[in-house]
């Protein structure tokens, strides 16, 4: 399993049980700020020092000098204080070492941007229950930066998301491995692997890893290292859950926490009737600038919105 440090996963050290887009439903569709699409050349090296990578972040267990042990990423939201990583990555019921903290653009031990606590943390009851390899990813509210206070999506942006699979499309995974203090990049084709997963062969994406963005045409967050296996025992093979309408619901809930106005998109989300096997490509497909974000997903997430201790 990958990868965290603490508990092993595509966490820090080991990987213990915590350790075409033709297809793709469009969570929330702002414009992009990507260019031409990566090509697919399945090498890792170090990814550079770019405003959008700078949105990609490392995960430490209390402050910086404890090591980073995962990655998470920033993602468009109405408050502007979500980041996305695999649900792995942040334990709910974790009450040692003190709160997690994310540092953007986190390069040679320094956090050019400042950090941000994880204040609050949305996973799915299918994980918190069963450790649902199907439902391994989870949205961070975090709280002011450690620099003037600031949001970190005002300070280095945020990406949008899809749901949807990303199999035949080039997808770029960056991540940071625990044993380098730089992040890794790497480009290739990711294919379906059943019918809620999907693989990518990115070499040396070990332990620390897990919660890596994997980053489509146009820049958006297609899925994050995780699910099956915990992001996958194989360095050079990563996995993710294709995001879908949990996925959808777990983000709206999150969003309408850090949302600074007053909002009841949390109780009308949570109040969405369930059904089973709803479609994660779904054929309410959104052309560019649509949003089909107050659409009815077709299922319903159980949701822990878990303070951090």
């Amino acid at each position: 399993m990958k990868r965290t440090g603490i508990f092993g996963k595509k966490f820090a050290t080991g990987r213990g049980r915590f350790g075409a887009l033709a297809a793709a439903v469009a969570l929330l569709v702002i414009p992009a700020y990507g260019g031409q699409a990566a090509q697919a050349s399945g090498r890792t090296a170090p990814a550079p020092a770019t405003a959008e990578n700078a949105r990609v972040g490392a995960l430490f267990k209390g402050g910086l000098d404890d090591g980073h042990y995962c990655t998470a990423s920033v993602v468009r939201s109405s408050g502007h204080d979500l980041i996305v990583t695999a649900a792995h990555c942040l334990p709910a019921d974790e009450s040692e070492g003190g709160k997690a903290v994310f540092a953007p653009a986190y390069r040679d031990g320094s956090a050019p941007y400042g950090t941000w606590p994880v204040e609050s943390v949305y996973e799915d009851d299918r994980w918190n229950e069963d450790g649902d390899q199907d439902s391994d990813v989870a949205f961070a509210v975090l709280g002011p930066g450690s620099d003037g206070g600031k949001k970190v999506e005002d300070v280095v942006g945020g990406a949008p998301l899809f749901a949807g699979r990303a199999t035949g499309t080039a997808a770029t995974l960056t991540g940071y491995p625990s044993d380098t203090e730089v992040p890794q990049v790497c480009t290739n084709t990711a294919v379906a692997y059943g019918d809620t997963q999907q693989r990518i062969d990115c070499p040396d994406f070990p332990g620390g890893t897990s919660g890596s963005p994997w980053v489509v045409e146009g820049g958006a967050v297609a899925g994050v290292i995780g699910g099956y296996q915990f992001g996958g025992d194989d360095p050079d093979v990563s996995y993710s859950v294709v995001f879908g309408p949990r996925t959808k619901s777990l983000f709206r809930l999150a969003e309408s926490a850090g949302d600074p106005k007053p909002a009841a998109a949390a109780k009308a989300a949570a109040s969405q009737p369930a059904a089973d096997g709803g479609s994660l490509s779904a054929p309410q497909s959104a052309a560019p600038g649509g949003d089909p974000a107050g659409s009815a997903p077709s299922e319903r997430p159980m949701v822990c919105a878990c303070l951090m201790p």
